[in-house]
């Protein structure tokens, strides 16, 4: 873990090729990690956006797998595209939550090529005080969700539902 990097993501490119492992499109990312020049990271983590800070294993620096053996980050051809590198999840970090296969974000607040947290970053409790050190936002967007059509209809159906019994407690109250 102490060859990771804190890096930016400075653009990203839909690649129409689909991963091997699970049919995910992949993603060719040009990566800010404080380097000299930026290194390209492909990747099927859907979570990746252009600005976000991402726990990168450079060329050199060792992950472990799915089946939990070690294994060293090499500079690879993945769906024709040359990677340098690759995004952590929580699972090669050693922390505590976090879903596996999902790139770590960490705050602005961590500086651009250096090693990430030793935990995850929490983020503000209601009283305002930090649960760690390390802490800041999440990129912007990055967990918003769009709704599909059935959800907006089922969201207005139910404003209407509560509307129209506002105003029948109102009208309830009124009358009382």
């Amino acid at each position: 873990m102490d060859r990771y990097k804190v890096g930016i993501v400075l653009s990203i490119d839909a690649h129409v090729c689909k991963s091997p492992k699970g049919g995910k499109a992949l993603r060719s990312c040009q990566v800010d990690i404080g380097d000299e020049n930026p290194i390209t990271v492909v990747t099927a983590a859907s979570n990746v956006r252009e600005k976000s800070r991402i726990v990168v294993a450079p060329v050199g620096s060792s992950v472990i797998d799915e089946k939990g053996e070690e294994m060293e980050v090499k500079k690879m051809s993945v769906g024709g595209v040359m990677s340098e590198g690759m995004f952590c999840d929580s699972r090669m970090l050693g922390w505590k939550g976090g879903a596996e296969g999902v790139a770590v974000v960490v705050p602005d607040t961590f500086e651009l090529g250096a090693a990430p947290p030793s935990e995850k970053p929490r983020p503000k409790c209601a009283g305002g005080e930090a649960e760690s050190a390390d802490i800041g936002s999440a990129a912007p967007g990055l967990f918003e969700k769009k709704l599909t059509k059935e959800e907006k209809k089922k969201l207005a159906l139910e404003r209407k539902a509560a509307r129209k019994a506002k105003k029948e407690a109102k009208a309830n109250a009124d009358a009382n």
